[in-house]
């Protein structure tokens, strides 16, 4: 029988929930629910569903969305019978923050820039493509210095769709071809280029910095995957980081 206590993880966001058991740095049993299905009900049964009858050690939690936190408390509470180790700036991350407010930064990226540092080292460059894209900046002198917010693929298209007479919404897919036939295909290629060239006009300014020159690049959320593709230097693509993360500062404070 493993040591190594088994902790729930879970990851609230602002377009769904993540959560797994995490145990010795492993990610097991990963369940994704959509932030419009979240209820006393459907949470009950991801969490129970996740357990699976297994004793668990502890729950860790990183939210950015104020009012689904008090539900996940409460059911997790009743459920697992343990108190929520909530992420918050105010633990030991395993790195500095010398980031002037550190009580503002989303608790998913404060777990997203621990887990990069255990695993990739610093200087890091953590890119987490969700509903909106945010780059976390790590170095070695500094640990945690700050980042940068831009709108994500999902905004985009929901912002094109809402300003615009006759303009769909859409998800995106990939084009192969160079030119589109359809609005539909023209507003694909659109996010296809534009949005990966504003990624790597960021990365390449980001890299200016004499602290990030030689700092790896990681990439997760679910668009990461897409979005890096044809990028150089290719980054890491690690979907469970937020994640691992958040089990990772659950083990430093316990």
């Amino acid at each position: 029988m493993s040591r190594k206590p088994l902790i729930l993880v879970a990851d609230i966001g602002n377009t769904s929930t993540s959560i797994a058991l995490y145990q010795g740095s492993r990610l097991t049993r990963v369940r994704r629910i959509e932030k419009v299905d979240q209820n006393s009900d459907s949470v009950s049964k991801v969490v129970e569903s996740v357990m699976a009858g297994r004793r668990l050690n502890g729950v860790a939690i990183a939210s950015v969305v104020p009012h689904l936190t008090p539900l996940w408390e409460a059911i997790v509470r009743r459920v697992t019978g343990h108190e929520v180790l909530w992420i918050g700036h105010q633990l030991n991350l395993g790195i500095p923050l010398t980031y002037p407010k550190p009580e503002t930064i989303g608790a998913d990226r404060l777990a997203n820039a621990a887990a990069g540092v255990v695993k990739y080292g610093a200087p890091l460059i953590v890119a987490d493509f969700g509903t909106a894209v945010t780059f976390d900046l790590v170095s070695r002198r500094d640990g945690y210095m700050g980042g940068i917010i831009a709108p994500g693929l999902p905004l985009m298209f929901d912002y094109l769709a809402e300003r615009t007479a006759q303009l769909p919404h859409i998800t995106w897919s990939a084009v192969r071809s160079r030119v589109g036939r359809s609005t539909t295909e023209a507003m694909q290629l659109g996010a296809q280029w534009g949005y990966r060239g504003m990624v790597r006009e960021i990365i390449r300014e980001l890299k200016r910095s004499p602290s990030l020159r030689q700092a790896r690049v990681c990439a997760t959320g679910g668009y990461a995957a897409r979005v890096t593709a044809g990028l150089v230097p290719q980054p890491i693509v690690d979907q469970g980081l937020t994640l691992f993360g958040i089990g990772h500062i659950y083990e430093l404070n316990s």
